[in-house]
């Protein structure tokens, strides 16, 4: 009964916050717009409903590609959860991203399977050089006491500037009018869920296996309870026998894994060569989805396809209105402010603790008062 109303609690403190987040994005969209009311349709509804002739209909295509957006910040999304449940604020998933998908090209191209192993064997490669990566933060942490946050930040810029060194000097189609690798092999190609020029792949699929996979990791092994008891009394821990440092590096190197598969199932079902001149966004992105998801992996999903609709329902408003589609950082920015209040509803909190109090301690005396 405890655990339900707290985890009701966690729910409603959760929806105020998206409602004030999009309540401030409203505030700036009036602002800015000279029709908001439009505006503000094509960012509640317009990304699932279109309207042709005055006639609103259910946009099937949307939904894919909703569904498609979601996929590796689904991965990132895990990444950061297990991250975080270690109380490691590590933000390498970026760089990692674009890490993996470069690896997973280069392997598409240069290795000739004929089998329907070789899509596997691209992401497995990405995989494996993600947690090679994530253990350069990690080891810092562990072996120097450096702050993994720091680390982290900046090798997201040296994975950067090293793919594009590579991509440009080493690795680039000259007869392309712009810098990209050759075409992927057809073997190394992630197949398309539904047909009919979606984006969705099989890679969705993937996405909520392993959404299971890693909820169960945390939650049914000792491996995810150790990151767990780490992330909520490192001390205690330590003074109980855990190996915190190698724990540490665990939920990291596990971070790096899962952003090196999402980097690469992303680009080899989407695109055809790698042309990435930037970082994705998507690591950023698996934050976002993170805080929202209060570190479940459970809910990682839900979370995922919250932002992808407002990310598409920004980009209805910047094609159609006369919003920037950065509105997306706004709202994103408010929900981090609301959900990193330690005192947002901390009233409510207080009353459903006091209340579950009472009610043990009724139920205490009861069961006293019974045995006598």
């Amino acid at each position: 009964m405890k655990d339900r109303r707290m985890f009701v609690f966690e729910l409603v403190r959760g929806a105020a916050a998206i409602a004030l987040a999009l309540a401030v994005g409203t505030v700036f969209i009036f602002l800015s717009s000279k029709e908001p009311f439009t505006a503000l349709k094509y960012l509640l509804i317009g990304p699932l409903v279109s309207m042709r002739a005055g006639v609103a209909s259910f946009n099937t295509q949307g939904l894919y590609t909703i569904l498609a957006a979601m996929i590796p910040t689904i991965f990132t999304g895990l990444a950061v959860c297990v991250m975080f449940s270690s109380n490691q604020f590590n933000l390498a998933g970026e760089g990692i991203v674009m890490v993996g998908g470069f690896v997973a090209a280069l392997a598409g191209i240069y290795i000739h399977m004929n089998t329907g192993l070789h899509a596997v064997v691209c992401v497995l490669i990405a995989a494996v050089i993600g947690g090679i990566i994530m253990l350069v933060p990690a080891l810092l942490k562990v072996k120097l006491g450096a702050s993994e946050m720091v680390t982290s930040l900046m090798l997201n810029y040296v994975c950067m500037y090293l793919v594009l060194h590579f991509l440009s000097y080493n690795f680039a189609d000259r007869s392309k009018g712009s810098t990209q690798t050759y075409a992927f092999a057809d073997t190394a190609k992630i197949g398309t869920l539904v047909e009919g020029g979606s984006k969705l792949t099989w890679g969705f699929v993937i996405a909520l296996v392993f959404v299971v996979i890693v909820a169960l990791f945390m939650y049914r092994t000792r491996w995810g309870y150790a990151i767990r008891m780490i992330g909520i009394n490192q001390a205690f821990s330590k003074y109980s026998g855990m190996n915190v440092g190698g724990t540490i590096v665990l939920s990291q190197v596990i971070g790096g894994i899962l952003s090196g598969m999402g980097g690469s199932i992303e680009v080899l079902g989407r695109y055809n060569t790698f042309l990435w001149k930037e970082l994705p966004g998507y690591g950023w992105a698996g934050i976002t989805i993170a805080i929202l998801a209060k570190n479940n992996p459970l809910l990682v999903p839900l979370a995922a396809f919250f932002i992808a609709y407002l990310n598409k329902g920004c980009q209805l408003m910047a094609t159609y209105c006369d919003v920037p589609s950065e509105m997306i950082d706004i709202i994103q920015a408010a929900i981090f402010l609301f959900f990193a209040a330690e005192q947002f509803l901390s009233g409510y909190r207080q009353k459903i603790v006091v209340k579950n109090t009472r009610a043990d301690l009724a139920r205490a005396a009861n069961a006293e008062g019974g045995a006598e």
